[in-house]
């Protein structure tokens, strides 16, 4: 079992009720996996450990998680209200040759076609190995959430196409957001400056905003 791969969705979403009440100690000990006494130099490790429990098969980042399967893997923290603790990455943005990208051969749109959420808690005042893996939840976009994502990605896109870059901050966007993602803010890529000059710039990502994967877990009426 501990080299466990799921064959189907169903094989996977059983896997992951099985994860649900036991603590993140209890998992890792099942799999042998030490516990860091925290997460402040080991911020994937909470995934990984759940990504291991399940199965995952993704070869690269660039592939969802049960590439098989077509499904993307999402842990949520949450506090005891159920209400998510952080923004949820989906993706790494492109800042170059973005002319002509669409929605629909997006990578965003790719990695939220169906996402297996996995709540975890997620307050500090818990101990790490004490704090324990909520239900899943098995998510496919509605047509009014992916409406909404794809609206706010056309706009995020044709600003990072048109230059302003620099002018983004998390407050744009719907359910959809754009955020720094690098390890420190000295990582610096290229990007299209408002004169369409190259310029340096922090890289970014697509975040979905608390709001709305606080209304993913609210609809699925599943918490910790």
């Amino acid at each position: 079992m501990k080299n466990f791969q799921p064959c189907n969705e169903q094989e996977l979403l059983n896997r992951a009720r099985l994860a649900a009440g036991y603590s993140f100690g209890e998992i890792a000990n099942y799999l042998n996996i030490a516990i860091p006494a925290n997460l402040n130099k080991q911020k994937g490790w909470v995934g990984n450990l759940i990504e291991t429990f399940l199965g995952a098969n993704a070869g690269s980042k660039a592939e969802r998680d049960f590439a098989n399967l077509g499904i993307e893997l999402k842990t949520i923290p949450v506090n005891k209200q159920g209400k998510p603790l952080e923004t949820t990455f989906v993706s790494v943005l492109p800042l170059m040759a973005n002319h002509g990208v669409i929605w629909e051969t997006s990578h965003v749109k790719y990695k939220l076609s169906k996402v297996l959420w996995i709540p975890i808690e997620g307050e500090r005042s818990i101990p790490l190995a004490q704090r324990k893996v909520g239900h899943p939840i098995l998510w496919t976009p509605t047509e009014q959430q992916e409406q909404q994502l794809k609206q706010d990605w056309q706009e995020l896109m044709d600003m990072i196409v048109l230059g302003q870059i620099e002018k983004i901050t998390a407050c744009y966007g719907t359910y959809l957001q754009i955020r720094p993602k690098a390890a420190n803010g000295k990582a610096l890529t290229e990007a299209i400056g408002e004169n369409g000059q190259i310029i340096l710039t922090r890289p970014r990502g697509f975040y979905l905003k608390k709001s709305f994967t606080l209304q993913i877990l609210q609809n699925a009426n599943c918490y910790i």
